[in-house]
């Protein structure tokens, strides 16, 4: 979970705040490009807090604890925004399945590209609705968090292009 780890921190980098306005701020923004859900965030933050990375600043009504991050932790998420060299492989199953449609039916193949098509345009349709319900500060955090929809808006928009050009083409082939 080593990106979950920088997503937290990042988020608390630019506001601290309880794990739940950090589970909210993901939801809006992080869980874009990492989903995690509520248990393994809360995990997370504990992990951070063990090794130094954030503190509690604040316990509040019913023990809720507020975070914010250490100078321990700020340069860690320096260090990792710089170093790409912690980053998996990029590994894509989808892809790969495109690479061996060749073992199916054309007519499944086709329906396969249509499907990656379909799944694509409801991603874009969904990042559409989620930039135009966000109101955007003009701080480096919107900034950047802008950038990263917009590669997910282009992303999705020419994932769906490719593969209903995928689907003309195996349409062709069979004729």
């Amino acid at each position: 979970m080593v990106s979950l780890r920088f997503a937290a921190l990042g988020l608390l980098a630019q506001q601290p705040g309880s794990g739940y306005d950090l589970l909210k701020r993901f939801e809006k923004s992080m869980a874009n490009v990492w989903p995690a859900t509520q248990s393994q965030l809360y995990s997370e933050l504990n992990r951070l807090a063990d090794a130094g990375l954030i503190e509690v600043t604040d316990v509040g009504p019913r023990g809720r604890k507020e975070y914010r991050v250490t100078a321990a932790g700020r340069a860690e998420l320096r260090r990792w925004i710089t170093d790409a060299g912690d980053d998996p492989p990029l590994r894509r199953p989808d892809l790969l399945r495109v690479f061996l449609l060749g073992e199916l039916t054309p007519a499944a193949a086709r329906r396969y590209a249509a499907e990656f098509a379909e799944h694509a345009e409801a991603e874009l349709a969904r990042l559409e609705a989620l930039r135009d319900s966000l109101h955007w500060n003009d701080d480096d955090a919107a900034f950047y968090g802008r950038a990263a929809l917009e590669y997910g808006l282009r992303l999705a928009a020419m994932e769906a292009e490719w593969a209903r050009g995928v689907a003309e083409g195996i349409d062709q082939r069979r004729n």
